[in-house]
């Protein structure tokens, strides 16, 4: 367990920071790969690194969606769940909003939000995590929506953004505690469909996760450039500014029949079902601290 957390609460700062600047860039009219390059960029100007691409879903997408670099979409009437990662030295900050262009789901965005402070506010050293479960889907419920049930939130070590405890968005009975010096996220997802999320065929977000020889030079040239990364996510994005498309796809094949990355689906709610976010990263401490805040909000 760390005994110095600055580089947790430096990286905390610096993603709300950059998830406030990416909700004011939401606007009709303006592109979404424009909004996450100006983000990603945001955030090594200020002297982190992403600890993965922005990712900003639309509507029934509940997250892993991520820009293509020749990506059409612009911002209109959905509804967006924005979620902003920085690694200072592997010490992530992890959290995330809702913004609705069309007006037609305030309630939504307040109930994920609402569930976020309302579980914050029992936050301590010995709270169960089912408790906090029963907290966020008892507040996402009173608006009227459910919680995506196989969606969570979780335990943060360096470098690695899923750690133990997985935290429930709905009641599940767990008795495990919140223990002194842990990093958690809590994430509230709410949506007006099943409750429920899959995947779709189709991801360009991956991580480094194993480690086995490969033999092509495109594969090779891959790792080589992802190794800043140290396991952290990044996108085809990221790839296509330094190499040709076709040594992208191959080396991409490759080190994924090799098991050597992992592919990160988009999630999207089993009814199309409308879907809203709210997260922040806390120390828990005997003063729990929400590691993604700015005191220059306050």
């Amino acid at each position: 367990m760390e005994d110095n957390f600055d580089d947790w609460r430096k990286a905390g700062l610096l993603a709300k920071k950059c998830l406030r600047y990416a909700e004011s860039l939401i606007k009709p009219g303006v592109s979404l790969l424009e909004v996450s390059e100006k983000v990603d960029q945001k955030i090594l100007d200020l002297g982190g690194f992403p600890a993965w691409p922005s990712q900003i879903n639309a509507n029934e997408i509940a997250a892993h969606y991520c820009a293509e670099p020749d990506d059409k979409i612009i911002l209109q009437d959905q509804l967006f769940c924005v979620d902003v990662g920085v690694s200072v030295n592997g010490a992530i900050g992890d959290n995330a909003l809702s913004v609705d262009l069309s007006g037609k789901y305030t309630d939504l965005v307040k109930a994920s939000k609402e569930a976020l402070e309302n579980a914050t506010k029992i936050l301590q050293i010995g709270t169960t995590l089912g408790e906090i479960g029963k907290t966020i889907q008892e507040t996402i419920e009173s608006y009227g929506y459910r919680p995506v049930k196989n969606l969570c939130g979780h335990g943060i070590e360096r470098f690695m953004i899923h750690a133990p405890p997985s935290i429930p968005n709905f009641n599940n009975g767990s008795k495990i505690t919140l223990k002194k010096g842990q990093i958690i996220a809590i994430e509230p997802f709410a949506t007006n469909g099943k409750g429920m999320i899959h995947e779709i065929e189709k991801g360009n977000l991956f991580s480094v996760t194993g480690k086995h020889p490969v033999r092509s030079q495109s594969a090779r040239e891959i790792l080589n450039l992802v190794k800043e990364h140290n396991g952290l996510v990044f996108t085809t994005r990221n790839l296509l500014k330094h190499l040709p498309a076709m040594k992208v796809n191959l080396g991409l094949r490759e080190l994924m029949q090799a098991k050597v990355i992992t592919c990160y689906l988009p999630l999207v709610e089993d009814a199309k079902g409308l879907v809203s976010q709210a997260e922040n990263t806390f120390l828990i401490d005997d003063k729990v601290e929400v590691l993604t805040s700015d005191p220059g909000e306050d």
